[in-house]
């Protein structure tokens, strides 16, 4: 089962894709946010060419376990996405994804702008490991 994987932002929203055997995520182009419209209509176009049976969502909670702004934004995209496309959405808890996929880079050698660019995809491709990697995935 192909399962796809979202590190959302306001601004961008990376991506990543599982192998058809689902044990390893690969990243995709980053999305640049635009408009609702336009999001999923790039979503939709990721979605058919993999034919992705599952989406996992990065669900930012806190260090202490509690939900802030940010997660009530991931679950009216979650809800919206599952409307839209209907699949389930899976919430995967991702505290500090992006800034483990930053830290990778820089002890890559990443300059700046490449960090940049590629932040949000490799950071997709670390929730989506992590739900591909454990029990609950089935």
């Amino acid at each position: 089962m192909r399962v796809l994987g979202l590190d959302y932002g306001d601004r961008r929203i990376g991506l990543a894709v599982c192998d058809e055997l689902g044990m390893t995520a690969q990243g995709l182009p980053t999305l640049i946010r635009k408009t609702k419209k336009h999001d999923l209509g790039v979503l939709e176009q990721w979605i058919r060419q993999y034919a992705v049976e599952k989406v996992v969502i990065g669900y930012p909670v806190r260090i202490d376990g509690s939900e802030g702004i940010q997660c009530e934004k991931v679950n009216r995209w979650s809800a919206l996405m599952e409307k839209t496309f209907l699949l389930p959405v899976v919430k995967w808890p991702e505290t500090l994804s992006t800034k483990e996929a930053e830290e990778m880079m820089i002890q890559a050698g990443l300059r700046w702008r490449k960090r940049k660019e590629k932040v949000d995809q490799l950071a997709a491709c670390l929730i989506l490991q992590g739900y591909l990697d454990s029990s609950e995935k089935k």
